[in-house]
């Protein structure tokens, strides 16, 4: 940590669309299964990473609202590795006071996912020391349309509807914006991911393959973010 320290800011709110497990496992000859349980471990090593660095709000893009395209048995795989994880990842936040956040539809989901989610945002509600919101059965377009629904089902008038209000309809209404997005394994887009909230983020992207993404690269994200000058449209000063 030692070439952060020279660093003028750190962001405060990291989200991280986490590619890459699948390759991670072909490269090895293993089934792609076996990349989605090292992917878990990575995210709780990661978790603890950020935490170190006093980063108050993580996100982690862990299944979004297109992954049901893919194989039932990789997606019933992957619900169970969760399952199987979160027990004891919800003893780890309450031990480090995290708080748990699902940014998502939990419909669809299976019941016994549903309930284990909801168990983990109420034991942790209370915990200040870390946000981790992952988001899972996640879409960017699909977040803003709901979010008109609700508008529209609560009878917001038009004229009372700005930036400001709409954001209080969108799953990370108490959440601030993502001040860096990264992303593993390579490829160079957003995915869905946060459309709404990642107007203004700085945006890196790496090669390595999400179980490879340790310290070292965290720190490169994070050396990165702390060189570029964030002018929200505006002049950088003379």
């Amino acid at each position: 940590m030692t070439k952060l320290q020279n660093l003028k800011h750190l962001p405060q709110h990291v989200a991280i669309i986490m590619d890459g497990n699948g390759r991670w496992a072909k490269q090895r000859g293993l089934p792609r299964l076996a990349g989605h349980r090292q992917g878990v471990s990575t995210a709780q090593k990661v978790v603890e990473t950020f935490m170190e660095y006093e980063i108050p709000y993580l996100t982690l893009y862990a299944f979004s609202t297109e992954n049901w395209n893919r194989p039932k048995r990789e997606i019933e795989g992957i619900f169970k590795i969760l399952e199987e994880r979160l027990e004891e990842g919800v003893k780890f936040a309450r031990k480090n006071g995290i708080r748990i956040c699902h940014l998502g539809k939990p419909d669809g989901l299976p019941l016994r996912l549903q309930e284990r989610v909801k168990r983990a945002l109420e034991i942790t509600q209370n915990n200040a020391r870390m946000t981790l919101s992952l988001a899972f059965n996640y879409g960017g377009r699909d977040e803003i349309v709901e979010a008109a629904r609700r508008l529209i089902t609560e009878g917001i008038s038009p004229p009372k509807i700005n930036e400001k209000v709409f954001r209080q309809y969108l799953y990370t209404a108490n959440i601030p914006d993502p001040d860096l997005i990264v992303r593993t394994g390579g490829e160079m887009r957003l995915s869905n991911f946060l459309i709404w909230q990642s107007a203004y983020a700085e945006i890196y992207f790496t090669p390595v393959l999400w179980p490879d993404f340790g310290n070292e690269e965290i720190e490169k994200a994070l050396i990165v973010y702390g060189q570029r000058q964030r002018r929200f449209g505006s002049l950088p000063p003379d």
